[in-house]
């Protein structure tokens, strides 16, 4: 199905009241939202798909998404975020509910499997562990009040600035005293237990940084996430951007693809449009930045007066790292297979930091996680599309410095050293996933790995980083990634505002559309 149209210089002469740069599932979110209410904008995708970190890629008779493995919350319908989808795709995307087991924390000696709804979940981490029942119930009254609390913490993010930061730290005040705070030490105070340590903080893939480093507020809003279980997009990921840009396109918005972004431009001290890396203009009195911060005040307002000013700004966060990703095709049904639909987090021990110090000291020592996803079997779809067939995806995090010498050579043509390092990383993870998934050896017909190079390239994160900026303690006080930004009409939207992830990236474009319509969106839905 065609989404979007490809960019024309003609693009120029139209009039927009709004520009958005970046198609991902926060763009698009702004974008609907905004077009909705007869604020006439315009997509700007430097890709030739929209979507982002949501659209999906095909080779010979397989699919697979890039970004997207499972969402929690959007099967009640009565839930912010899937009312918020809702109401951009005009109800058009459908969810399909996953297994009550929906992740299997994989260790060498055993795997543990979590299960929704709450009750189960608990159950099951009390039957792993039953002298742990105390902590395990500890545990999930702090993930409740840390949930409780990002509530307001967020939406202190669209006060107006006249309110000043009094007020933000004052709502802000409860987050903040569990962000403050890392994964490790709010557990280690819990458990002296180092296994069910290494089980409840068996999902820091999801937001990239092991538990000495990362903040434990996002610990807890992942975990939260998915207590109620875990769903599917009907069709693929793609779904999301093929059902939300009609949207925007009914409200007389456009979204163009191939269209890269180079410049904000300012003029009078205000936003008034971009500059294309063609050279093209586009002008519009609101400008939205999807790209990430550090694409856009490192780059995108890099002549600014005040570039320096905004540089220092970016040096109080960190990328977050870089990972490989190897799409596995099988010319067998998931059914077949006996696939299931859970994902996997496979570890080679129960301390995550050591792992990943371990990994990071040499590139051939164990893999820090692998993380095994089966889309085929969660989508009612795909049989349909593609009878006969299965995919799995195996990520495992990659800095951008072992592939930075290749980093000025284009994609698809970075020669034979640079293919050379790619298989033999994926020998690597085939033969794990292989080891924990034995229904699929020797059945295996096409796998292709992705570097942070492609990510760079293909989804415009400029050290291929997944998750934008660390989800560490520090992050949490940065009180300038909010929407409003020091210049007049340029707004900044995406999971560097909010949090990681679809829903984070989600909640983030209806934040940004409300500051700029200077309206609580939330209370309309």
């Amino acid at each position: 199905m065609k989404t979007g149209e490809a960019y024309s210089s003609a693009v120029c002469a139209d009039k927009f009241d709004a520009i958005v740069i970046g198609s991902g599932i926060s763009g698009l979110c702004a974008a609907a939202l905004l077009t909705q209410r007869g604020k006439r904008t315009i997509v700007l995708e430097k890709h030739f798909k929209p979507g982002g970190f949501t659209h999906s890629f095909r080779r010979n008779q397989y699919e697979w998404d890039v970004g997207v493995h499972y969402i929690g919350e959007v099967h009640r319908e009565r839930s912010v975020p899937r009312r918020l989808f809702d109401h951009i795709s005009d109800g058009q995307l459908r969810w399909a509910r996953m297994h009550p087991t929906y992740d299997r924390i994989v260790f060498p000696d055993r795997t543990y499997e979590l299960t929704a709804p709450k009750e189960q979940f608990i159950a099951g981490l009390s039957g792993y562990f039953p002298q742990e029942k105390d902590a395990i119930s500890r545990y999930m009254y702090i993930v409740g009040q840390v949930t409780r609390a990002a509530r307001g913490f967020f939406a202190a993010k669209a006060l107006p600035s006249f309110l000043g930061s009094a007020a933000e730290a004052t709502i802000s005040r409860k987050f903040r005293s569990f962000s403050d705070r890392t994964t490790e030490a709010v557990l280690s105070e819990l458990t002296a237990d180092a296994r069910l340590r290494g089980v409840l903080s068996g999902q820091w893939g999801d937001y990239g940084l092991p538990p000495a480093q990362s903040s434990f507020a996002i610990q807890a809003i992942v975990a939260r996430h998915y207590l109620d279980g875990a769903n599917y997009p009907v069709g693929g990921a793609r779904k999301m951007a093929e059902t939300i840009v009609p949207v925007v396109e009914k409200g007389g918005g456009r979204v163009v693809v191939s269209a890269a972004v180079d410049e904000i431009t300012i003029r009078g001290g205000k936003a008034a449009g971009v500059r294309l890396t063609n050279g093209d203009e586009i002008s519009a009195p609101v400008v939205i930045s999807a790209a990430g911060v550090i694409n856009t005040y490192g780059r995108l307002l890099r002549n600014h007066s005040e570039s320096a000013k905004f540089r220092r700004r970016l040096e109080t966060v960190k990328p977050a790292s870089g990972h490989i990703c190897l799409h596995i095709g099988i010319n067998h049904s998931a059914q077949d297979l006996g696939l299931h639909t859970a994902n996997m987090w496979i570890y080679p021990g129960y301390d995550h930091d050591r792992n990943v110090s371990d990994y990071l000291a040499g590139g051939e020592n164990e893999f820090p996680v692998v993380f095994v996803s089966f889309p085929s079997a969660r989508d009612p779809l795909w049989e349909q599309e593609y009878p006969g067939t299965a995919t799995l995806e195996a990520v495992t995090m990659a800095p951008y410095e072992w592939f930075e010498q290749w980093k000025e050579r284009p994609w698809k043509k970075r020669g034979e050293d640079y293919e050379r390092l790619k298989e033999r990383l994926s020998g690597r993870l085939l033969a794990t996933v292989e080891e924990h998934v034995p229904a699929i050896r020797g059945k295996i017909d096409y796998h292709e790995l992705s570097t942070p190079l492609s990510t760079r390239d293909l989804v415009n994160y400029p050290l291929g980083e997944m998750y934008g900026i660390e989800h560490s303690p520090s992050r949490f006080r940065q009180k300038w990634l909010q929407p409003r930004t020091p210049i007049r009409n340029l707004f900044l939207t995406g999971q560097d505002i909010t949090t990681v992830g679809v829903t984070g990236a989600l909640l983030a474009g209806l934040l940004t559309a409300s500051v700029v319509l200077k309206k609580n969106l939330l209370r309309d839905l």
